[in-house]
């Protein structure tokens, strides 16, 4: 009986400690909300025509994983790449870069780089440029959605035809009832007015544009952006589909959660694979 107890009792010490060994910095989970593994996500991206790829800009789980997804797709295939992060006027230095026709730092000095370029997007343009992938440059330039976000649409027209050029067809298609744009008045507590979720519209429409622009159907393409342009199948994809709803399309979210085990009830049906990060894990910025 005294060892029993011996037994047990270093079986409750021993437990828990072996318990802390698994400290998982993530978990893939479907859209029901199961978990799958890695392979299951790759194996249904190369199904697939188009992929958004939803991250936080600061989650440095969400750019490893771009990374790695991006590697493992293009291994025995060429892709086309394209980023939020690039607008849409800076895609003549970026193709300078990838053509080796400039440097880094020139690329530095002649587009308007994210402060986290370097750590973040770097390693998936520098990917592009050694396997000779495309990358586009999809965003809206930022001076032109700030107009829209104050005056509405109505702003692009006073564009020149070299600066349209640089957003989506005129006039953009836009549904001010799609829970994502009626959620941002709500989170602004209705002062941001009508025109502010209108800008988000001009970045979704244009990257969606840019997206399609760059598509090669032999080439699947890999879009990077910050997960509310596409969470909830919504922003980007609305704008994809309404234009080509003859291709495939998948979508991949980042959320953080406390606890890995189960995906919380709001992240359920966010995207076809959701990536959930440990809350506590440090953010890049």
């Amino acid at each position: 009986m005294k060892y029993f107890l011996l037994i047990l009792c270093l079986g409750l010490i021993i437990q828990p400690i072996e318990a802390q060994k698994n400290k998982p910095a993530y978990q893939l989970f479907n859209a029901k909300g199961k978990k799958v593994t890695y392979g299951k996500m790759l194996k249904t991206m190369q199904q697939q025509n188009i992929i958004l790829f939803g991250e936080y800009h600061n989650n440095a789980i969400a750019h490893w994983m771009q990374l790695e997804l991006t590697r493992d797709l293009g291994q025995n295939q060429a892709l086309v790449l394209g980023a939020e992060m690039f607008e849409a006027d800076n895609q003549i230095p970026l193709s300078q870069y990838l053509a080796g026709e400039i440097d880094a730092k020139g690329l530095d000095t002649l587009a308007r780089l994210w402060p986290n370029y370097k750590t973040d997007y770097a390693p998936l343009v520098n990917l592009a440029k050694e396997r000779s992938w495309p990358f586009i440059a999809t965003n809206i330039p930022r001076r032109f959605a700030s107009m829209v976000s104050h005056e509405g649409f109505a702003a692009l027209d006073s564009l020149t035809e070299q600066e349209k050029s640089w957003v989506a067809p005129l006039p953009i298609a836009y549904d001010p009832e799609l829970p994502g744009y009626v959620a941002m008045i709500e989170m602004m507590g209705g002062h941001g007015g009508e025109t502010f979720p209108m800008a988000q519209a001009s970045k979704d429409a244009t990257m969606a544009h840019f997206i399609l622009d760059g598509y090669q159907p032999d080439r699947p393409f890999i879009h990077y952006n910050g997960a509310y342009h596409s969470d909830n199948f919504e922003g980007i994809l609305w704008y994809l589909q309404h234009e080509r709803p003859d291709l495939n399309y998948g979508t991949i979210t980042t959320v953080t959660q406390a606890d890995l085990s189960k995906l919380a009830p709001e992240n359920i049906n966010r995207a076809n694979f959701i990536l959930v990060v440990d809350e506590d894990m440090t953010p890049t910025y």
